[in-house]
């Protein structure tokens, strides 16, 4: 029988029988127990300049592995080019040669790149001495089995490769590259399995890429909310970075990716509609309830004063039916709740919207009347008659003036024209900026973070959505209007009641755009500042002088 597997003679084969000597029984019994010394005596790995060396640990990658070894969940942030992932590599190989009938997988944004990572424990596996190997039952370019029933598997994050095993040790490589939609893939479909084992170690490691998941996971573990330990070290941790190296990297990155890959600042996409610098400051808070798609973060208050702006798709999984719900009681106002739905139906909506609507106070409701949005404001004051909707009014095409009370059209929501949003941007940017307007919600921050500039127009970055931020760019447009700051001594809701009484429609006033209209509105105010002590509150109880 052959000792080797697949005349491999560096691999040794099942069954082999190895004669131990007293010393190699003790260096065993060391290396089970000390991961640090297996790793810095045992473990060779290519340099780039050097070729095949030991693998000598700088010092902050002997904290990492024994973190690795100590705690369950760890969270790893670090620059490019830090040794990161041999460092998990050499880890992987101490995990599997030491513990029986583990399953181990290593995820990362693409396959290709997880099974270079496997082909790292795998060379490293070659060059050790054979009698600390255990003996190979599969070695393929993306799992690889032991016959002490361990193994390792290499997928993609998202992929279904994983889906069923019981997993002993994962590492999410690079976890701020993956793609947001396969991130929520992933916690959805298969996170909840993988940390549900007591015993189960999550290795979490990667360089800052925006706003995204591994923020979230960072921020949680740095507040004590998730189970992660946080370890970060600086680009001046790894011995062979010096001032010279810093300053090829800055010239080589430029600013903002130099700061993101060296520095690890969290940072959004370049030109976003939000400073950089804002979005990084940007706090998230956790739901004090969760009601499906619904993330609730104050419940509502008796007297305080809410506006929800809503942003409809046609529920077909691909974008989202979103709406925030704002107090704007006293400045600053608060986003107190968020829901997004990219699977609704436009014929449910008007239900969930009136409930929520309902329950904070009757809350003052502007509709995005684009596409399918009409045909959701039209249920909300038809079907399910609620009162409280912000109407626009838009010129009819050519400015066609006919019998009076026709001239223009009354819109039960706003259009969404290149005019509108710009308005709405600009405020936006001015409330956020300015501390005017606190965003609560993490999947609002991380959409702010890849709303960018592209052309003469602001939108999400391909492959990205932008549904909630749509709802703040409604909210932006909507606190600019002189509606809002220009009027006071009068009570708002018992305006509305009374001239309810007469009509059986509430119009604020508002000159929106129609599509296709030539002649601009009359009213929309270029003016996106809000005058100094007047808050959004303020003004909702002034009756504007013109209605």
């Amino acid at each position: 029988m052959s000792e080797s597997y697949l005349n491999n003679p560096n691999l040794k084969c099942v069954g082999v029988p190895v004669a131990f000597t007293r010393e190699q029984v003790e260096e065993y019994q060391r290396c089970a127990a000390d991961c640090e010394y297996f790793i810095s005596t045992y473990v060779k790995i290519v340099h780039v300049d050097r070729g095949l060396i030991a693998f000598d640990l700088f010092e902050f990658q002997k904290h990492i592995i024994n973190s690795f070894v100590k705690e369950n969940k760890v969270i790893v942030r670090l620059p490019r080019q830090m040794g990161k992932t041999t460092t998990t590599a050499a880890f992987f190989l101490w995990y599997i040669l030491f513990h029986d009938n583990k399953v181990c997988a290593i995820l990362a944004n693409k396959a290709a790149i997880a099974r270079e990572i496997l082909s790292r424990i795998k060379l490293s596996y070659e060059h050790l001495p054979l009698w600390l190997q255990q003996g190979v039952v599969e070695w393929n370019k993306g799992s690889i089995a032991l016959e002490n029933g361990s193994r390792v598997l290499a997928a993609a994050t998202s992929s279904s490769g994983i889906r069923g095993y019981s997993l002993s040790l994962v590492f999410l490589d690079e976890f701020a590259h993956v793609h947001n939609n396969i991130a929520d893939e992933f916690f959805t479909s298969i996170f909840p399995t993988i940390s549900s084992g007591k015993e189960t170690k999550i290795l979490i490691a990667s360089t800052p890429n925006g706003l995204n998941h591994f923020y979230k996971f960072w921020i949680d573990a740095e507040e004590k909310r998730n189970g992660f330990l946080p370890l970060a070290f600086p680009w001046q941790s790894h011995p062979e970075r010096d001032h010279d190296w810093m300053e090829k990297q800055l010239q080589v990155l430029g600013d903002v990716k130099f700061r993101q890959e060296v520095l690890c600042d969290f940072l959004g996409s370049s030109d976003t509609l939000i400073a950089g610098s804002v979005l990084s400051k940007l706090v998230y808070h956790v739901p004090i309830r969760k009601e499906q798609h619904l993330n609730i973060y104050e419940d509502p208050i008796e007297g305080h004063t809410y506006i929800i702006t809503c942003d409809v798709s046609h529920g077909l999984d691909q974008d989202a039916s979103a709406f925030s719900v704002f107090d704007i009681t006293a400045m600053p106002y608060r986003q107190v709740a968020k829901y997004q739905n990219a699977t609704i139906p436009p014929l449910l909506l008007p239900t969930i919207i009136s409930t929520v609507g309902t329950n904070y106070n009757r809350a003052f409701i502007l509709i995005e009347l684009n596409d399918v949005g009409t045909q959701v404001a039209e249920s909300l004051h038809h079907d399910l008659e609620y009162e409280n909707l912000f109407r626009t009014e838009g010129f009819l095409q050519n400015g066609t003036k006919v019998s009076s009370g026709f001239k223009r059209r009354v819109l039960m929501g706003l259009r969404m024209t290149e005019p509108v949003k710009r308005i709405g941007c600009s405020n936006l940017k001015t409330l956020i900026e300015r501390e005017k307007l606190l965003i609560h919600d993490f999947e609002t921050i991380s959409e702010l973070s890849t709303f960018t500039q592209q052309g003469n127009t602001y939108k999400a970055d391909e492959g990205y959505h932008d549904d909630i931020v749509m709802t703040l760019v409604l909210f932006g447009w909507l606190a600019s209007q002189r509606y809002f700051r220009d009027n006071h001594n009068t009570d708002i809701r018992r305006t509305l009641e009374s001239e309810n009484e007469n009509t059986d429609w509430l119009s604020f006033g508002f000159r929106g755009h129609e599509e296709h209209i030539e002649d601009e509105p009359e009213v929309i105010d270029e003016d996106l500042w809000i005058p100094v002590g007047k808050t959004v509150h303020d003004v909702l109880e002034d009756k504007y002088s013109n209605l």
